[in-house]
């Protein structure tokens, strides 16, 4: 395919490609007088408490005082401040329980009440420094939200919703056009946390990423040349019978645009936004239709089944987040988990064991087989069918070195490669010693131009969603296994496909180091 018959994420994606021979070019020092605040802040507005219900006993509460305390819990588990660092320049930094390209945090959460006896009807946004909510609007918005979700039928029987924002330039200051890739990447371990969370606090998430682009952040009184909505999710009360909703389609199509101008550096990021917004006249009944038996034999086999290549079984015990969890505390594994969620910043270059590689892969592709433990069989993602993951190992015990292709259907790798790669690891990871003393890398990786074919423009953001959702899985499985993890958003693309043998068609969207720790922040 020539540029010119391109889709301008392809595009975009081609244009923010590292590459060894830009790099040294394209890099420039920071002003770090102008660094953006990761905080939004409301002049007008009630403010809500909800730091003391954290640490309350919830069998003490009265009802009102439960609900208070899920909520709370829920919003904390999924964007929540955990620790402060002092900084060499500017203010702290703000831990918080996703891990953010840079440490830039560019989401903002809000949350839209129906009207419930706890929440009044109207907008809060979730202010995590202080872990509080902000009534900035007292109107009545859940029709308005219903018109922009196109009438989304979950919303026909929930009273809450979150709708998680991008402030562009926290994440711009820094990586410029490729932050595009790195706010979703952001925006998906926070949809990982929530999903979670909500298992924690008896809410389950219903992901929406087919909406009005622009009827959400009006609703929000977004400008949105600086910010722009990136998910709705309604919230069903699992302990309100009428709210257990089956899982619903989760994404509609944009348009595909190949006639676009031309576009100078500083200009691509805000374009492909644009670009890939929803306008008027979609339907989920008519754009969802699809017949059980296409269905069927898309869900049949996993895409890549090399011949001759060596398999391995994945199959093993699910990770137990139980433990020896006190009475009535079920899952406090998990929440401790997420809480002392930290990224690794060097390995010691120790192997992990094969059984280690197994367990992070069940929990982050096989959730079915964590109901027995109370969490979600069947999470919502936007299109993990469009998602290929490939392994590049170089220190697993009772496995060969080499890169391998992960087949989730049949919980197999599949060898393609016979190499140590830690050397092309570092170089492929710009010179991070992560990439080179990890034990094990994983790539996730699409096919761009077959899911934009099917999904439009639109499709780029549920990639990357998607993928951050699962590097977030696979993040707190290795934390509460007591091991290192850590993602990178910044490689060399190309050369990744041509040091691994990974197919050119797949794109890469996300790596994630794995190993034994020397250090964590």
């Amino acid at each position: 395919m020539s540029e010119a018959q391109l889709s301008i994420a392809q595009h975009y994606h081609e244009r923010t490609k590292y590459a060894p021979e830009t790099i040294a070019a394209k890099s420039r020092r920071l002003d770090w007088g102008n660094q953006p605040v990761p905080f939004k802040e409301y002049k007008v507005g009630a403010n809500i408490e909800l730091k003391s219900y954290l640490q309350k006993d919830f069998q003490a509460l009265d009802e009102k005082g439960k609900t208070w305390q899920r909520l709370s819990q829920l919003l904390f588990l999924t964007y929540g401040v955990t620790a402060m660092l002092p900084t060499m320049v500017g203010p702290p930094l703000y831990l918080r329980t996703a891990p953010s390209a840079g440490g830039l945090y560019p989401a903002e959460v809000y949350l839209i009440s129906r009207g419930t006896p706890l929440l009044p009807t109207g907008l809060y946004n979730y202010q995590c420094r202080t872990h509080s909510l902000v009534h900035f609007w007292d109107n009545e918005v859940w029709a308005a939200l219903q018109e922009a979700c196109f009438w989304h039928p979950v919303l026909e029987k929930t009273q809450l919703a979150v709708i998680t924002t991008a402030i562009f330039w926290r994440s711009a200051w820094r990586y410029e056009d490729r932050a595009y890739r790195r706010i979703f990447l952001d925006t998906g371990h926070l949809l990982g946390n929530l999903e979670l969370a909500g298992a924690l606090t008896s809410y389950r998430p219903h992901l929406i990423g087919g909406f009005a682009d622009s009827k959400v952040n009006d609703l929000l009184f977004l400008d949105s040349e600086l910010e722009g909505a990136i998910a709705v999710i309604p919230l069903a009360d699992q302990l309100d019978e009428q709210q257990n909703l089956a899982p619903y389609p989760t994404i509609l199509p944009s348009a595909t645009q190949i006639d676009y101008p031309e576009l100078a550096d500083g200009e691509l990021l805000s374009y492909l936004h644009h670009a890939s917004q929803i306008q008027e006249g979609k339907d989920w009944q008519v754009e969802q239709e699809k017949s059980d038996s296409e269905l069927r034999e898309e869900q049949l086999e996993d895409k890549y089944n090399f011949p001759f290549c060596d398999k391995v079984s994945t199959a093993t015990n699910p990770v137990d987040w139980r433990g020896s969890t006190p009475e009535g505390k079920p899952l406090l594994g998990l929440k401790k988990t997420i809480v002392q969620r930290r990224s690794t910043r060097a390995y010691n270059g120790a192997n992990l064991t094969l059984a280690e590689l197994k367990a992070l892969l069940d929990f982050s592709y096989q959730p079915h087989h964590y109901l027995d433990q109370g969490l979600d069989s069947s999470p919502d993602y936007f299109d993990l069918s469009l998602i290929e993951t490939f392994i590049a190992v170089s220190g697993v015990n009772d496995l060969e070195e080499g890169c391998y292709y992960y087949a989730p259907k049949a919980q197999e790798l599949r060898q393609i490669r016979f190499k140590n790669f830690r050397q092309e690891l570092h170089y492929l990871c710009l010179g991070q010693e992560l990439g080179r003393d990890a034990a094990a890398v994983v790539f996730h990786t699409a096919d761009l131009g077959k899911a934009i074919a099917q999904e439009g423009e639109r499709a780029y953001r549920y990639l990357h969603l998607d993928a951050g959702h699962l590097g977030q899985r696979m993040n707190l499985a290795a934390i509460h296994l007591g091991l290192g993890v850590s993602g990178i958003g910044g490689f060399f693309d190309n050369q990744v496909n041509e040091v691994l043998g990974i197919p050119p068609e797949e794109a890469v969207l996300y790596i994630t180091t794995l190993g034994r720790s020397s250090r964590r922040s």
